[in-house]
């Protein structure tokens, strides 16, 4: 009897014990929810393999580990990546999820939009807000360590994202919830003008690429996408809130960008002796300005189907 009784207690007590963890999971500074960040690993990664953004390197590696070194922020950490297609902004926030979750993109903690799967119909943008809100507010309860990724805001429907503006600034922990703790990625081309006429006026006047700074671009681009009607983030109070933590360029890529892209995926299939093939590659892309060749119009998005193509 005794057996059966202690059973019964064993039985009722573990779902209690589950909603204290998971109460605790959500306010504390302490619990992880699978939170395993290794900032050295993700220092290394884009280092290594990302190619040609430098401004990109260092700020998001400089923000992450500085965001994750306060145990208890203010607000959370906001980065919105600008730039031109293939250009590597959705790798390096594939590389974001890598390192801070073990299991990257399949976590139940990373969440990712994209506005024609999620937001299809414009007539439905205030379903989607409520939609939205409920979504975040929910999954932030479930762990205050979660990631957000909106992919191609250009396509967004603005005022959608504007519903987050409550969960993007200094908010108190409420109901269990500690919304300071989130990191939230947007990524858009939209405001690629802008980077591109900075970094072809740059490299006109001959000087390193490197030596384009992030003052050179921040306002510029924010003012850009802040008046961009195609933009999700047109006339947007988050942007005029400055709830933005960052604003992270990703250069144009050059020629010797893409035969680097190129080597990288060769290697990958065991083919890293192949130079030909790089080399082929570099050569048959599209660049642009046409009087200078600078930079290629895909980045290196379109490096694996040449290498089919030379292979």
């Amino acid at each position: 009897m005794l057996a059966i009784l202690w059973v019964l207690l064993l039985f009722l007590c573990v779902p209690v014990s589950g909603v204290f963890q998971k109460l605790y999971c959500t306010i504390s500074d302490s619990c992880d929810c699978d939170f395993k960040p290794n900032i050295r690993d993700l220092e290394w990664d884009l280092y290594k393999n990302v190619y040609g953004q430098h401004l990109a390197q260092d700020i998001v590696s400089e923000e992450v580990a500085r965001f994750l070194q306060n145990k208890s922020p203010d607000r959370p950490l906001v980065l919105s990546f600008h730039g031109s297609s293939g250009t590597g902004k959705t790798m390096v926030s594939s590389m974001l999820g890598n390192h801070l979750y073990g299991s990257a993109m399949s976590s139940p903690y990373v969440h990712q939009f994209i506005p024609t799967l999620h937001f299809p119909l414009p007539r439905r943008v205030s379903e989607y807000r409520e939609e939205l809100k409920s979504w975040v507010k929910g999954n932030l309860t479930e762990c205050a360590r979660s990631v957000f990724i909106f992919d191609e805001m250009e396509k967004m429907p603005p005022d959608l994202v504007d519903v987050l503006e409550p969960f993007l600034g200094p908010s108190h922990v409420v109901f269990r919830t500690n919304y300071r703790k989130a990191i939230y990625i947007f990524i858009s081309t939209a405001g690629e003008e802008v980077i591109n006429k900075v970094a072809l006026e740059n490299r006109e006047a001959g000087r390193d690429r490197e030596e384009i700074k992030l003052a050179d671009l921040q306002e510029a681009i924010a003012q850009a996408v802040f008046n961009n009607s195609t933009s999700g983030f047109f006339q947007s109070s988050i942007i005029q809130q400055k709830l933005i933590t960052c604003f992270v360029p990703f250069l144009p890529l050059s020629r010797r960008h893409v035969e680097r892209c190129a080597r990288s995926q060769l290697c990958q299939q065991g083919s890293c002796g192949r130079t030909d093939v790089m080399e082929a590659v570099g050569e048959h892309m599209i660049y642009t300005p046409v009087q200078g060749q600078y930079f290629s119009t895909t980045g290196c998005k379109a490096v694996p189907a040449k290498i089919n193509l030379f292979l």
